[in-house]
């Protein structure tokens, strides 16, 4: 009966995320950058990646193809000075950007059925850099708001909130 249910047991059936331990989801966690991209390298087939890509993330970690792969494609650029942040808990606003440039790069479409990115109390906090992003995610109804009519969208992205996201995504994007 929680909101989330049907997006867990979506995510979890298509093996785009897995748990966080033994019978345990943890739905009121923060995502990471590092879980994110491993997630969509997953819902691309593990393609071959190599090479490292940023300077904090080394060659044996468990998401260096997830990010080599994202990076190899322009679907991340990291923070700048050869820094991703992996374990960095993931924004709101970094989520819908990363999206964005996932849906780019697989020609995956999107009708506007969501609201202008404006009609949300708090819009003028969304960075300049992540506004395309998030105008984006909004108007394709990927992201809404929260309680209050607000984006939120410097807070970090739950695992909840991204399963119903990801499964949102996987239903509705034209390819």
């Amino acid at each position: 009966e929680d909101w989330y249910c049907d997006a867990v047991r979506y995510v979890v059936g298509k093996g785009l995320m897995t748990g966080t331990g033994p019978s345990r989801f943890s739905p009121g966690a923060a995502l990471t950058r590092g879980m994110l991209v491993t997630i969509l390298y997953r819902l691309e087939g593990r393609p071959a990646a190599s090479g490292a890509a940023f300077d904090d993330v080394s060659a044996d970690a468990w998401y260096a193809d997830a990010v080599s792969w994202a990076a190899a494609e322009g679907i991340v650029t990291g923070y700048g000075g050869g820094i991703f942040g992996p374990d960095d808990d993931i924004t709101r606003e970094q989520l819908a950007v990363i999206l964005h440039r996932y849906a780019a790069a697989g020609e995956y479409e999107f009708r506007r059925t969501g609201p202008a990115l404006q009609t949300f109390r708090d819009w003028a906090d969304v960075s300049a850099w992540a506004a395309d992003g998030m105008d984006w995610a909004v108007g394709a109804a990927l992201i809404s708001g929260k309680s209050g009519a607000l984006l939120d969208p410097g807070s970090s992205a739950t695992r909840a909130e991204t399963a119903k996201i990801l499964m949102d995504f996987c239903e509705t994007a034209v390819s």
